[in-house]
């Protein structure tokens, strides 16, 4: 199981948790959880966020699964299609939100 990661920057705080990404995992899920006071959460969160391995290849979500656009709390999975071959490593870009672009990165 890798660790949640967290970014708190301009008044957005993002955490991220990869759910399964094992080999065994058709589909790579990430849950992630947005929170703010002040910025508005409307952003189409399969349009901003990309999936890159170790080799700087990119991915697209499949779809986002949770909260509509809007509000200052938002909650729901990413879902990508399952790497393979395993990387050695991922980074979760998720651009935009407060102005700011974040990037999530775990070991394998």
């Amino acid at each position: 199981k890798l660790e949640t990661k967290t970014d708190d920057q301009n008044s957005v705080t993002e955490a991220v948790t990869p759910i399964d990404i094992s080999r065994e995992a058709g589909e790579w899920r990430f849950d992630i959880v947005l929170n703010t006071h002040s910025v508005e959460l409307g952003q189409d969160m399969a349009r901003i966020s990309v999936l890159a391995d170790d080799q700087g290849k990119e991915y697209r979500p499949l779809r986002w699964e949770g909260a509509e656009p809007g509000g200052h709390h938002r909650e729901g999975m990413l879902i990508f299609k399952q790497i393979m071959p395993a990387p050695k490593y991922l980074e979760l870009k998720i651009s935009g939100i407060g102005d700011v672009d974040r990037s999530f990165v775990w070991r394998i």
